[in-house]
């Protein structure tokens, strides 16, 4: 794979296919962490770093277990496990390392488990074919997709609690129209070409 089919690979996750704003895969976190830049952007590099290890090492087992001994019946078992044994590495090390970025997150944090963005680009790197590499480009770049919508959702928020809208949007309908409008800017990129 050439390098400008990885950057149309990345690009193409990021902006075109953005898991969250195109895909709509991964609402739950995308809505119940964006109250907070600091949240956000910690949730944001969780999922970066879940998904980039979760594309590497469901496309192993794949590759290296499921196909050979004829069980690509159970992929989505095996990636639903792997990718939990990655969250429950990912928890450990913030509830060491960074306590206040893992008391902020809460119940959240456990729940990129059940993302579906995370088990999303699981089977679609096993559905478009991509190799080790392209698999891992996807993953990653997906996950940076996610943190540059949560993160430019959350400062949508942050500004919105400053701004005067009628009562009648005040809270979680406010959030849901900005996300709609958010979303449909995203839509704009869909008419992208890359090489």
């Amino acid at each position: 794979m050439s390098i400008t089919g990885l950057i149309s690979i990345a690009l193409s996750a990021i902006l075109i296919e953005n898991f969250i704003l195109v895909k709509f895969l991964g609402i739950c976190p995308f809505l119940g962490v964006s109250k907070k830049m600091d949240t956000a952007v910690g949730m944001g590099l969780a999922v970066i770093f879940v998904m980039g290890l979760a594309s590497l090492f469901t496309w192993l087992v794949n590759h290296f277990l499921l196909v050979p001994l004829h069980l690509e019946y159970m992929q989505t078992l095996a990636y639903i496990l792997v990718i939990a044994s990655l969250v429950q590495f990912v928890e450990m090390f913030l509830q060491k390392s960074i306590p206040t970025l893992y008391r902020a997150l809460g119940i959240y944090l456990p729940l990129i488990t059940t993302n579906c963005a995370v088990l999303g680009v699981a089977v679609l790197n096993t559905t478009k074919g991509y190799n080790l590499l392209e698999s891992v480009v996807y993953g990653v770049s997906g996950g940076i997709g996610f943190l540059v919508a949560i993160v430019l959702f959350a400062s949508i928020r942050e500004r919105i609690q400053f701004s005067e809208h009628p009562k009648a949007f005040e809270g979680f309908p406010i959030a849901l129209v900005s996300s709609a409008l958010l979303a449909m800017a995203f839509m704009g990129f869909s008419g992208l070409k890359i090489w």
